[in-house]
């Protein structure tokens, strides 16, 4: 219990951020203004009072703002410091409510206060006494920590219980707030409860940090210990070596091991997981078949370029990459460009400091479409030689295991990874030119689509944190170019292809071809054929006979094959004395050398064997695997007598293919008056449209118009004009429908000696694509509806044959 009596007028003595309890005892420093106030102030007061010891108010002060309680002190003792300043000892005797101020002698402030009663219940209840057993032993453990053993001996002698309590106040792991709600606590028995309180927290606090702390001296310790032990094993393996001649054993390999990662310039997590490896290669013995896939795979790893690039001398010479990919390549303008404008914009974000951006660098990611032979694969040889990188061809042809491309998990024997990181170990650093040939022959089984893994390969928002299920570790591929080579289109997946950008290469012109064989082929087969380049020479006449008359084609191949074997030819000659050297070959040689031309086009072919030299026949223009091509349509009737009625189609015909036949027949029929046809033969006699080479399939809706113009001039007994083919879809209602390869089928009619084409008015932008000499060359008609097909195509009306039927 507590009260409060005695009122007292006393001295003020502040405490800056301390707190005294009653029944310690504190020395002062004088030097302090307000302290020397307050006990000069104190001093004064017992001498009038003519009281032994002078007393003051101690109240502890807080950012200007005074506890409500303090405690009265007698001074015992006035004099000098350990230090030699003067100073004041001062024992804190009972607790004293703070009330007004009032006057008093000498400059200290001065408080009326009342006397607060601490006296606990006596006999202590059962409660009490446990409660001054437990901080008796709190206490007293404490203390033994900090080796005080003679205050454990005066702790145990306190019974009083408000001494007791105030005994913490000698506590240094109390805050002052702690100290003052000690001081603000009347009640003993609260107060008590509250050091307990107080004490038993900084106890469990101790207790976590000295765990603390003996752990990381353990960590310490066994660092140590494992650094001398590892240096004993060293001196030990030492002497062993120098027993046995010089050999190793596994465990230096692993130190061999662990100092290779450590010297290795790895990112962060690379290292990290190659130093997991390193520890488990050595705690496993010689025997385990694990320590084998490890060091297997920190060989991998340590052999990667991880922070090896190769310096683009592009960026800083644009012109002189364009030089290199002009003069290794003719023509292909479009793809040309594409890798130009991306030095370019490679070049200014390096310059603007942007080379990097979210983690990810300036890759590149191109899909180049085209037929055999035009050059896409030597390309990519050529972009890596432009931009100074290394090159590296990926062969993708028949691949049907998704573990080709991501690698296969390390639990298997004999676990590689995937192609794509061979690829990168391959050349040496992590920004090369790789070249995924042939990405539209890959196929897919049980064991996987390799199409699915390329995804994250060629998708430039995901492969600089590309994993392969070997490494198991981060790899960026972003500043990688991909070129990724296909001959068809459509049988590229959709996804995949959604990753790339599109280049066409749609074949060369017959101009392009003489340059190219010229400058690249020709020079190429001189020196395999082991001739001197002044000992044969072809004009360019015989270069273009051959690439117009002798091979027929997108790309350039069998061009190359054909002078190969002129080459083949005049060396044999030579060396049987049959033909002196230097040789020139003009275009009246070849049919000497390689035989006859197979392939002389329909205008340079006698009037009467030409295709087109019936009704019937028409001209039409289809692309294919191979590039475009020119494709004829036969068309006849049925002998009425044997009462065939219908339409019969042959030539391995796709549905959209034979839906276009029955659309062609069904506009004739319904627009035959119009067009001035017997549409009567329609209807009596069966129709028969044949495309021969039947055993190539064919498929699509681009002949619509073709067919349509063959059975009108079978029916009208007008011949198609031998120089004009076409393209086109056609609807029931005779409109002419765009269709998709112009480019392709243009450069085939070219080849084909074609000189008029007829295509749909809505395919006129497809035209900007074709090179201006082909379209020089070439009487192009875009058309809307079939009866101006019909007037193009036929033959004036006066000049009339009698039907093939």
């Amino acid at each position: 219990m507590s009260s409060t009596s005695t009122p007292l007028t006393l001295p003020v003595l502040p405490l800056d951020d301390e707190v005294v309890l009653p029944g310690m005892v504190v020395p002062l420093d004088l030097s302090d203004t307000e302290v020397r106030a307050a006990v000069e102030a104190a001093q004064a007061a017992a001498r009038s009072s003519g009281e032994s010891k002078p007393k003051v108010l101690l109240v502890p002060r807080v950012d200007g703002s005074y506890a409500g309680t303090g405690v009265l002190g007698t001074v015992e003792q006035v004099g000098r410091l350990s230090d030699g300043d003067p100073g004041a000892l001062i024992r804190g005797r009972g607790r004293v409510k703070i009330g007004a101020g009032t006057t008093g002698p000498g400059a200290a402030l001065w408080v009326e206060g009342a006397q607060i009663d601490e006296s606990a219940p006596d006999p202590l209840p059962g409660s009490v006494a446990e409660l001054v057993k437990e901080y008796k032993a709190l206490a007293t453990n404490w203390l033994k920590k900090r080796g005080a053993w003679q205050v454990v001996d005066r702790v145990q002698q306190i019974e009083d219980v408000s001494q007791l309590a105030d005994n913490s106040g000698y506590s240094p792991f109390l805050t002052t707030t702690q100290k003052i709600e000690l001081l603000e606590t009347a009640d003993p028995v609260a107060r008590l409860k509250l050091a307990t309180d107080q004490l038993r927290e900084h106890l469990a606090e101790q207790d976590v940090a000295e765990s603390i702390a003996k752990d990381v001296q353990e960590g310490v310790d066994k660092q140590q210990r494992e650094f001398l032990l590892r240096r004993q094993l060293e001196a030990v393996r030492k002497e062993l070596r120098e027993l046995n001649g010089g050999t190793t054993d596994a465990a230096d390999e692993s130190d061999d091991y662990r100092t290779r990662v450590e010297a290795a310039d790895l990112p962060e997590k690379v290292r990290e997981a190659a130093l997991k490896e390193v520890e488990k290669l050595e705690r496993s013995s010689d025997q385990s078949p694990e320590g084998s896939w490890i060091r297997t795979w920190l060989d991998t790893v340590l052999e990667l370029p991880w922070n090896e690039r190769t310096d683009d001398t592009a960026e800083h010479n644009i012109q002189g990459a364009k030089a290199i990919l002009d003069a290794e390549h003719a023509g292909l303008q479009d793809v040309k460009e594409r890798i130009t404008e991306y030095l370019a914009v490679r070049k200014r974000r390096a310059d603007r400091g942007l080379g990097v951006v979210g983690g990810r660098r300036g890759g590149a990611v191109l899909a180049l479409v085209g037929p055999p032979g035009v050059g896409k694969t030597s390309l990519g040889e050529s972009v890596a030689h432009a931009m100074g990188r290394k090159f590296v061809r990926v062969a993708l042809g028949g691949v049907r295991d998704e573990a080709e491309i991501r690698g296969h998990r390390r639990t298997y024997v004999g676990a590689l990874p995937g192609r794509v990181v061979r690829a990168i170990k391959e050349a040496g650093s992590m920004n090369p030119v790789v070249l995924l040939d042939e990405i539209d022959k890959v196929g897919s089984d049980f064991r996987g689509d390799p199409a699915a893994a390329l995804l994250e390969v060629l998708d430039p928002a995901q492969n600089h944190t590309f994993r392969d299920h070997y490494l198991e570790v981060e790899l960026d591929l972003s500043d990688v170019v991909f070129l990724a080579t296909a001959n068809v289109l459509e049988a590229i997946p959709e996804a995949l292809l959604d990753r790339m950008e599109l280049v066409r290469l749609d074949g060369y012109t017959e101009d392009e071809k003489v340059v190219i064989a010229r400058d690249h082929l020709l020079p190429r087969q001189l020196e395999r054929a082991g001739l001197e380049p002044g000992e044969v020479t072809l004009d360019d006449s015989a270069l273009r006979k051959l690439a117009g008359e002798y091979t027929r084609e997108a790309g350039v191949r069998n061009l190359e094959r054909s002078v190969a074997r002129l080459l083949r030819k005049v060396a044999s000659r030579h060396e049987l004395g049959e033909q002196e050297l230097p040789f020139t070959i003009g275009a009246e040689q070849l049919r000497g050398l390689i035989g006859r031309p197979h392939h002389v086009p329909e205008s340079a072919q006698d009037p009467s064997e030409r295709r087109t030299a019936v009704p019937g026949v028409a001209t039409g223009l289809a692309v294919t695997g191979a590039g475009g091509d020119v494709l004829f349509v036969e068309a006849s009737l049925a002998d009425p007598e044997t009462g065939a009625a219908g339409l019969t189609l042959t030539g391995q015909l796709g549905d959209v293919m034979k839906e276009s036949a029955q659309i062609a027949l069904s506009f004739l029929r319904s627009h035959g008056a119009e067009l001035e046809l017997p549409v009567a033969d329609l209807k009596d006699r069966g129709a028969h449209i044949h495309f021969p080479a039947g055993a190539v399939p064919k498929d699509g809706p681009s002949a619509g118009i073709t067919m349509t113009t063959a059975l009108a001039s079978l029916l009208s007994g007008r011949q198609v004009r031998t120089d004009v083919a076409m393209t086109g879809e056609v609807s029931l209602t005779g409109r002419v429908l765009p269709i998709g390869g112009l480019k392709q089928k243009l450069l085939a009619a070219h080849r084909a000696g074609i000189t008029t084409v007829v295509i749909p008015k809505r395919n006129e932008a497809d035209l900007d694509d074709v090179p201006a000499e082909i379209l020089d060359r070439l009487e192009v008609h875009p058309v809307t509806d079939v009866r101006q097909v019909l007037e193009i195509a036929l033959s004036p009306a006066e000049v009339r044959v009698a039907a093939a039927a």
